[in-house]
């Protein structure tokens, strides 16, 4: 297993190389606008997963895999004259679902922010099912009632006899 620093220049080399070739071009017209995100090696340093977005709609995704699944080959090549590794990884394209992801999350923290206007609003009007400090507190009698009352029952007692 290779050290995770050099798998780690070796996939962030693999990024910029892949990037260059195609910003360059790819003759083939399914290829759409590409951005490469990610490039994650294998810690044998033989395969590495190359992660990407495609600005536009589903079918342009998809046309644009078919593409840079015809153009693995020609892309591992330009790979292997770049990199001073002894063997050249393999390549697997794999769409990266950021503004999938980032969407979701995005509608996920609107409906949130709703719900908590909503329960804002409801809270506002509510009143207290109980009372408003539901905690018991220790009695607090008054010192001259207490005096008064025990020498009344110690004179009660004290008759009784």
């Amino acid at each position: 297993m290779a050290d995770p620093a050099r798998a780690r220049k070796l996939a962030d080399r693999i990024k910029v190389i892949i990037a260059k070739r195609l910003e360059r071009g790819v003759r083939d017209p399914r290829m759409g606008f590409v951005t490469i995100t990610d490039v994650q090696v294998t810690g044998d340093l033989q395969h590495a997963s190359v992660f990407y977005t495609v600005y536009g709609t589903d079918e342009e995704r998809a046309d644009t895999a078919a593409a840079l699944a015809a153009a693995t080959g020609m892309l591992r090549s330009e790979v292997g004259k770049n990199i001073t590794a002894r063997l050249t990884p393999s390549l697997e394209f794999i769409l990266d679902a950021i503004p999938e992801n980032a969407a979701h999350i995005e509608d996920l923290l609107r409906e949130a922010r709703e719900r908590d206007t909503e329960v804002a609003g409801l809270a506002a009007g509510a009143q207290y099912a109980g009372d408003e400090d539901p905690y018991v507190k220790p009695r607090e009698f008054d010192d001259d009632e207490d005096d008064e009352e025990a020498v009344e029952n110690d004179e009660a007692e004290g008759a009784s006899k």
